[in-house]
């Protein structure tokens, strides 16, 4: 192809068609046209771009695996710019640039960038703009696909989390009915026996002790089934059923109070009383269990609104940190407990607020605490601690883990540099958190030898931050 034919096509180019004659003329001038077919790889993974690319036809993308596969990223068509561009840093793609489709692309090489920059000022000043385009539209994927990798760990932990109460409550209401009606049949017979006044009042005395283990202390397995036994053989010495003596052994009723509920009613009108009582038992216990765990489930799905503070306008305003790392432990509890890990909370009583987005800044503590239970082996040690300092919240997370060498420090906060495993992190978590730091007006740092690393961000307080337009 001659060159004038490639400058025609640079001048009906959509990018470039604007950009004065002479600067075309010299891109013309300068570029090697290659031609791609479908399949063909324009950059490799982890080696430089070999420079600027102009799509002249076709397409092309960039296909990255974050951790889940591979999947295309980015497209480029004809009328686009992608590759090199003046004043770019970049080095290594994070994936295969390939070609969807026969293509045309007209490259300018990367030690002609200063050429360029001298000839073609006007051209520079588009292909710039560019650059900041693509940077914009690349950071923004990586935050999303930073907060979908982050929304399947939490949908997991959450899985986790909720099964016990859930577990819970179908097991008891399942039983909810057979519970009534024991406690129906119970009494009625009660109500043939025509108790006196003080013969109830002395039975509904004990009946008030029947809230399950609310004062008692908790029994290891070997203490309640003494208990049990002891309940089996005063039921036996006074000839009741002894069926009722697990129920009234898992409340509060003591034996002394049956001594005096004895005291009052003899043989079958005990029987029936006990009958009573621990029929009566046995349904507070599940409603108390299905209250307990239905809590638990509204305290879950609580924390999970705190952190994601989906209920919250987009507009920076002072933020709790406490609450945001309280719901953030919550969240990935289930992981600590899977590995035994201890995740212990230190926070400054009335700890400043900080100016800014609550759900980002939860999203930091869930990048670093995670993070740091990766770190951890089994039984390990996870620390948060926040304090106000010098006008400044700062918030540490500490681990015992084996820590970052010495020449990966530099590199830890660098995009899709990871120190996990392949296939278990994208290198783009600590790049995320800097940039949601720096987006608050804060910093964050890190300190790390073996057995202690410790992340440390620096916010500043609300009242500091609001002078400088925090956030």
């Amino acid at each position: 192809m001659s060159t004038l034919s490639i400058l025609e096509r640079i001048s009906a180019h959509r990018t470039l068609s604007t950009v004065p004659a002479q600067e075309r003329e010299w891109l013309a001038a300068n570029g090697v046209l290659r031609r791609l077919e479908a399949g063909d790889i324009l950059s490799s993974k982890g080696r430089d771009v070999d420079g600027l690319h102009v799509v002249l036809s076709g397409r092309i993308a960039i296909f990255v695996d974050r951790g889940a596969g591979v999947r295309r990223e980015m497209e480029w068509h004809a009328g686009d710019v992608t590759g090199v561009m003046p004043y770019s840093r970049i080095g290594a793609p994070p994936g295969d640039v390939r070609a969807l489709e026969p293509a045309e692309i007209l490259t300018v090489f990367r030690d002609q960038m200063p050429d360029l920059i001298r000839e073609c000022p006007e051209m520079t000043g588009v292909l710039v703009h560019r650059m900041v385009d693509r940077a914009r539209v690349f950071t923004s994927q990586q935050l999303q696909d930073e907060k979908l990798i982050s929304l399947g760990k939490l949908s997991a932990g959450l899985a986790h989390e909720l099964n016990n109460p859930a577990s819970a409550i179908a097991r008891s209401s399942s039983s909810l009915q057979a519970n009534f009606a024991q406690s129906d049949a119970a009494s009625r017979a009660l109500g043939s026996l025509g108790l006196s006044a003080e013969q109830m009042a002395m039975l509904e005395h004990v009946r008030d002790g029947c809230v399950p283990g609310a004062s008692r202390a908790v029994l290891s397995p070997l203490q309640q089934e003494e208990r049990e036994n002891a309940f089996v053989a005063w039921i036996k010495k006074n000839g009741a059923d002894t069926d009722c003596a697990e129920s009234l052994a898992e409340t509060d009723v003591s034996i002394a109070m049956l001594d005096q509920l004895a005291a009052s009613l003899h043989g079958p009108a005990l029987n029936t009383a006990l009958r009573w009582l621990a029929s009566g038992c046995a349904l507070r216990r599940v409603t108390a269990e299905i209250h307990e765990a239905s809590s638990r489930i509204y305290d879950l799905v609580a924390a999970i609104k705190g952190f994601s503070q989906m209920d919250r306008a987009q507009v920076p305003e002072p933020v709790d940190i406490e609450q945001g790392l309280a719901n953030t432990v919550v969240v990935l509890r289930s992981k600590a407990k899977g590995k035994s890990i201890g995740l212990t909370m230190d926070i400054e009583k009335n700890l400043p607020r900080v100016n800014g987005y609550g759900g980002e800044l939860n999203q930091v503590w869930s990048n670093l605490i995670d993070n740091a239970l990766d770190a951890v082996s089994e039984r390990g040690q996870v620390q948060l601690t926040a304090r106000s300092e010098n006008g400044s919240v700062v918030v540490r997370v500490i681990d015992d883990g084996p820590g970052v060498p010495a020449d990966l420090q530099e590199r830890i906060f660098e995009p899709f540099f990871t120190t996990k495993e392949v296939g278990k992190g994208t290198g783009l978590g600590l790049d995320i958190v800097r940039r949601l730091v720096q987006r608050h007006n804060g910093v964050i740092e890190l300190d790390s030898k073996p057995g202690r690393s410790e992340f440390r961000v620096v916010l500043p307080a609300a009242a500091n931050s609001a002078k400088g337009g925090a956030a």
